[in-house]
This record gives structure tokens, sequence and C-alpha cells, in this order.
């Protein structure tokens, strides 16, 4: 068997990120945590280099490297929320502290990282068969910057 994750870059603060996603994606939790045992290009001995979590079932790693890592929008972590209040929870925390809201849904969290919060409303708006239900959807969804599920419905209804 092969176990694949995805690798965050940070710089010094990487156990202070995993922490802060664990605590505000609902069965996450962090699996082991790497400790320098000498001296390496990012820090000194006993400062934290790689942890493996997972946010839900998703695995990642989060690497300290020493240097500040610039995140653009080829990859991103996208989150399916069941219902508004989640996707306003998670919207609000990620945006806190220096994060920046985006559009479509996307917000950067204070580390430069691009995330997704998607209400679970809108893959299945967008997969209705009517065409003039999804062109109105997509409108109502291109025209917002953090997504709103009401709306999505409203925009859906015609």
């Amino acid at each position: 068997m092969i176990e694949v994750r995805t690798c965050l870059w940070f710089a010094k603060d990487a156990e202070a990120a995993v922490r802060f996603y664990t605590a505000i994606v609902p069965g996450s939790g962090i699996e082991n945590i790497q400790r320098a045992v000498t001296t390496w290009p990012g820090g000194e001995p006993g400062d934290v280099i790689v942890i493996n979590f997972h946010l839900g079932d998703q695995k990642y790693m989060a690497l300290n490297g020493g240097t500040k890592a610039e995140y653009g929008f080829a990859a991103s972590i996208s989150v399916q929320c069941e219902t508004q209040d989640q996707v306003d929870s998670l919207w609000d925390q990620l945006k806190s502290q220096g994060g920046e809201e985006i559009q479509c849904g996307w917000v950067r969290d204070r580390w430069g990282i691009p995330w997704q919060v998607v209400p679970e409303i809108l893959p299945r708006l967008l997969s209705n068969s009517d065409p003039a239900v999804v062109a109105r959807v997509f409108d109502a969804m291109v025209n917002m910057i953090k997504l709103d599920s009401a709306a999505l419905e409203a925009a859906a209804a015609g």
C-alpha cells in the first residue's frame, strides 16, 4: 500500500498552523510530530520538522522549511460543509488573524494557504439537469465572496 499526503510548507510555525487547522475542522487530528535531533537548515535541535495530520479524512504533512512559502491558487484545501453555519464558522476562523477573503468561496489563511469553503448544496445545484438553473447558480456564485446557501438556492429557484 502507498500512502499519499499533501505537504504544506511553513517557515517555522507549522505546529501553530496544524493546531489551528485541526481545531477548526471537525474530525481532524495530529498523528505525529517529528522534532529535530540536531541543528538543521530550518532550525535547532528540538524544533518541529514535520507534522503528520489529517483534516477530516484527508491526510497532510506540514513541514518547517525555514523560509516562507508563497502559495498561488494552483492548489488549495477544499472543504465541503453540510450547513451554512459550518461555512460561516470555518470562513470566519480562516480569515481571522490576517486571513484574506478572495472570491467564489475562496479565502487565504494567515499563513497564505488558499482554502475553498463550499456549502454542500453548491455541487448539487451545479449538477442540475436544467442548464438554466445551472447558469443562474453559477452567476450567483461568481458574484459572491463567501458562498451563501440561501442565495444559491434562491438563484436556482429563479
